[in-house]
């Protein structure tokens, strides 16, 4: 009975990865596309012990064989979020204080209540913007009375949703606007934001409602957001980051086409996952808290902090605006097929509606 077992296994596993590559957009197709870690593993597992514990025959050939085949597909998608891979954002070396920019991103979870946790790491690292998601006016309350002195630039959009959004920041802000681009109970912050030395960079907060049960039937509104941002950077090309929660992994067709529309990149590729959720627990964790930079900076350091009541990890990011060494930097570009299909997508979602 091993042999059976052993290979319906195999062919499960097979089955969840080749789903992920259906050009559909229903929330249960577009699941597959997360845990690619945790199937790869599953995978590696289900072909050793079809090797080991299996006589020599055709359950174990086959056992064995899509085991493997499965553990390379999955590989194709997450080695290069690893330190196998060459890193995409050059390290920075002696870069100017002056041009450095410190982000802390953190879903609070509404409900969660330890605020004091995070606040503590606010001081601890003293970042000069700090972005949170899914925070409502409780949470606006505690931010403000820690924050607003040192960090006196500020947008608040406080909503009872899970989709409120607060920026604190030490820096300048300027010619800041709350947009609600795709859905108009999702916003999102679009700002520009002037270093010490001078210069200005621009800067969007997202968080686009998830492919869930019980938030959406389908990734075309979260896709579309990502890919009109996209597309707006590439329309405007200038020093640009972008930050959030995505709802989204780093690996998925749509992240991966909205860095190609807008020419970003991603700091984690060839240094790590940076998985952040979910929080407690530990074998279904997937990386949904992003930060991507334009070609004009380099990465100081990044790390994921601890957690402090929610289900997502903060993510600290240090980065350096040096301009004088984009073209270190190859910049993803899209087809003119990936173009259309973006422009497609968007028109779409402001067509077709939500069905939860």
């Amino acid at each position: 009975m091993l042999g059976p077992l052993l290979g319906c296994i195999a062919v499960l596993l097979l089955l969840s990865t080749l789903i992920a590559r259906i050009r559909l957009r229903w929330w249960w197709i577009r699941s597959f596309e997360f845990p690619r870690l945790q199937i790869a593993l599953l995978a590696g597992v289900c072909a050793l012990a079809s090797w080991m514990l299996l006589e020599p025959g055709k359950w174990r050939m086959a056992s064995t064989g899509l085991s493997l085949l499965t553990l390379l597909i999955q590989l194709r998608y997450i080695i290069p979020w690893t330190r196998l891979w060459p890193v995409q954002v050059k390290s920075t070396h002696e870069a100017p204080s002056n041009q450095k920019i410190t982000l802390l991103i953190a879903n609070v979870l509404t409900p969660n209540r330890k605020a004091d946790k995070l606040l503590s790491m606010i001081e601890q690292y003293q970042p000069d913007i700090v972005l949170t998601l899914e925070s409502d006016q409780w949470w606006q309350d505690q931010l403000d009375q820690a924050l607003e002195d040192k960090w006196p630039n500020s947008v608040k959009i406080p909503l009872d949703n899970l989709y409120g959004m607060h920026m604190y920041s030490r820096l300048t802000l300027s010619e800041t606007e709350v947009k609600w681009l795709i859905q108009d109970d999702i916003p999102s912050i679009h700002t520009y934001v002037t270093l010490e030395s001078g210069d200005r960079i621009r800067l969007y907060a997202l968080h686009p409602r998830p492919p869930a049960p019980s938030e959406s039937e389908k990734s075309l509104w979260r896709d579309a957001e990502l890919l009109l941002v996209g597309k707006e950077i590439h329309r405007h090309p200038s020093a640009t980051l972008v930050a959030g929660d995505l709802n989204d992994v780093a690996w998925s067709r749509t992240t991966r086409r909205f860095c190609r529309i807008s020419g970003m990149l991603d700091p984690r590729r060839g240094r790590g996952m940076f998985s952040t959720f979910h929080a407690n627990y530990p074998v279904l964790r997937w990386p949904l808290d992003h930060v991507f930079v334009s070609e004009h900076f380099t990465l100081d350091s990044m790390q994921r902090l601890d957690a402090f009541g929610s289900d997502h990890f903060p993510i600290l990011a240090t980065l350096c605006y040096r301009p004088t060494r984009q073209n270190e930097h190859e910049t993803p570009e899209a087809s003119q097929e990936e173009r259309q299909e973006a422009s497609e997508t968007i028109e779409k979602s402001k067509t077709e509606t939500q069905q939860t």
